[in-house]
């Protein structure tokens, strides 16, 4: 007999874990990327500092926030050109369909039914 089937989705806790960890290198990498001259203790407070820290962990958040929704899209698009529908695409998601809907007008088009016919104009 087969075991349970896989989840679709890890557990809320290992992703927020994991995302929190590439955001923080991110953050890290971000902060020598822009820092001219490093902040030390003769050049600021701690206060500087975590202010400083803080706002570029901001930033680098604002980045993936922006990037994951791009993503989304792209995936998104993907799973329509694949066949999927608004139902699929809002579950996986964590929407309603009209959730999905509002958030991609127009990413599903019924391309197998035939074309209105034109309504005759009376003269």
């Amino acid at each position: 007999m087969p075991g349970p089937a896989p989840a679709d989705r890890p557990p809320a806790q290992e992703t927020a874990a994991l995302v929190t960890q590439v955001v923080d290198e991110l953050a890290r990498q971000l902060q020598r990327a822009q820092d001219a001259v490093p902040v030390t203790a003769e050049s600021g407070d701690t206060r500087d500092e975590a202010r400083k820290r803080a706002l570029v962990r901001l930033r680098a958040l604002a980045r993936v926030r922006q990037t994951v929704r791009d993503l989304e899209d792209e995936a998104a698009h993907a799973a329509a050109e694949s066949g999927a529908g608004y139902p699929e695409i809002g579950r996986a998601v964590n929407m309603s369909r009209q959730g999905a809907r509002r958030r991609w007008p127009g990413l599903i088009t019924n391309t197998h039914s035939p074309a209105p016919h034109p309504t005759p104009r009376s003269s």
